[in-house]
């Protein structure tokens, strides 16, 4: 079931928000405000990974594009005590010659940073990305 809002924008902002929308690959700007205001509803509420409190725990994606030879710290952070990995996976990429891990993660918010700065320092990781995963009242699990 869904309702209908509306509201008033000037016209610069409604041909930029279209242009986000097609920009960002979205089909409809309905969508792309549920996401857009989901996101920042969210963000408001919690904050960003580097200002939240060290003891907030957090859930969400890890992605860690790396070379061969940092493969070791990732296996010795999947069982380290600053994260619990919930699901793993590994990617190789032949044409961009890296690896990709991903991994759903729980951790404490100052945990999971001191765990990404130290994966940071390592000159085969190639980038690191967290994306907290969003918060809901209700739904499936």
């Amino acid at each position: 079931m869904s309702r209908i809002l509306s509201f008033s924008v000037d016209n610069s902002f409604a041909d930029e928000l279209t242009k986000m929308v097609r920009d960002t690959g979205y089909k409809n700007r309905s969508m792309f405000l549920r996401d857009a205001s989901i996101h920042f509803s969210d963000s408001k509420r919690r904050g960003e990974l580097n200002e939240m409190d060290y003891n907030v725990e957090i859930t969400g994606t890890l992605v860690i594009y790396y070379q061969h030879e940092v493969e070791h710290r990732l296996l010795d952070l999947r069982h380290s005590d600053l994260i619990t990995v919930q699901s793993y996976h590994h990617n190789c990429l032949p044409e961009s010659h890296m690896c990709v891990d991903t991994m759903q993660i729980k951790a404490n918010a100052g945990d999971l940073r001191e765990a990404m700065s130290e994966l940071q320092d390592n000159s085969g990781v190639d980038r690191i990305g967290f994306t907290l995963a969003p918060i809901r009242t209700s739904g499936c699990c």
